[in-house]
């Protein structure tokens, strides 16, 4: 078993590739296009990333030109807080990609349960035909069981790497995998912003892991669906997808990973 399989996506039932891409990283529109003939085609766009977002954004045309636009899982994030700025930002948005829909409206960062007014607002544009689907991205691992429970969201982002384990007890245990309706759970900060790549972070005598290796990593835990990635070239771009070609790691390679996040974090044995 490889990662180069699409999963289902949660209840959504779309079918997404294991690798998501980011805007906010700078990657040209080259590496973007690539990833998605390689299967990585959910892509998190955030149009008020100005510059770094330009190029996720021409390789989207690009996408959409070519009538790859239902092979396409597009999430566009809002920070807004604000229903009729959520919606003036997605509609402009939609425009400047010339499509009339995103898969995803992706509202962050809370660290709570978001106001039902933000909530309505995501819900209307829902009935309206402008999102299909509604997710939410959040630091704080307490927020998604609660939200489990409510079944509004149908995409969570969640923080998880080799340093941040806390969603191995606190958020997978409540996404049950066999279950149809529940949401489909996409991971970020894989590299912990870098850390976990630095040989100056690493516990004495040990080689730092590569990107791929936090990205295998997180892949290999069976509640994560996609695991997003950040490219700034071409170059690192393909030796991300490298783990497109590879599978799940040995428990001798996941109790490293745990080990070297344990000295990157700071605190052995204590849930992060």
């Amino acid at each position: 078993m490889n990662f180069a399989e699409k999963i289902t996506l949660g209840r959504t039932g779309l079918k997404a590739g294991r690798l998501g891409l980011s805007s906010s990283f700078g990657a040209p529109a080259q590496a973007f296009e690539e990833a998605f003939e390689k299967g990585c085609n959910y892509f998190t766009w955030g149009t008020f990333i100005k510059g770094r977002s330009s190029e996720m954004k021409k390789a989207i045309l690009n996408i959409t030109q070519k009538g790859q636009r239902d092979n396409l899982i597009l999430a566009m994030l809002t920070y807004a807080h604000n229903a009729s700025l959520t919606e003036h930002f997605l509609k402009r948005g939609l425009q400047a990609l010339g499509i009339e829909y995103t898969d995803v409206l992706l509202i962050g960062y809370y660290s709570k349960r978001p106001p039902q007014r933000v909530i309505n607002g995501a819900l209307q544009l829902k009935e309206k035909g402008l999102i299909r689907f509604i997710g939410i991205t959040s630091h704080n691992r307490k927020v998604f069981p609660q939200l489990q429970k409510e079944g509004i969201f149908d995409i969570f982002h969640v923080r998880y790497n080799a340093a941040h384990r806390g969603a191995e007890t606190d958020v997978f245990p409540f996404i049950e995998k066999e279950d149809e309706n529940r949401p489909g759970v996409v991971t970020f900060t894989a590299t912990r912003w870098g850390k976990l790549l630095n040989p100056k972070k690493m516990p004495p005598g040990e080689p730092p892991p590569t990107a791929p290796d936090c990205y295998r990593f997180v892949l290999s835990h069976p509640a994560v669906d996609v695991c997003m990635m950040g490219a700034k070239t071409l170059e690192q771009m393909r030796e991300n997808l490298s783990v497109l070609e590879q599978g799940p790691m040995t428990e001798e390679e996941l109790n490293r990973m745990r080990k070297i996040g344990d000295y990157v974090y700071g605190k052995k044995g204590k849930k992060s």
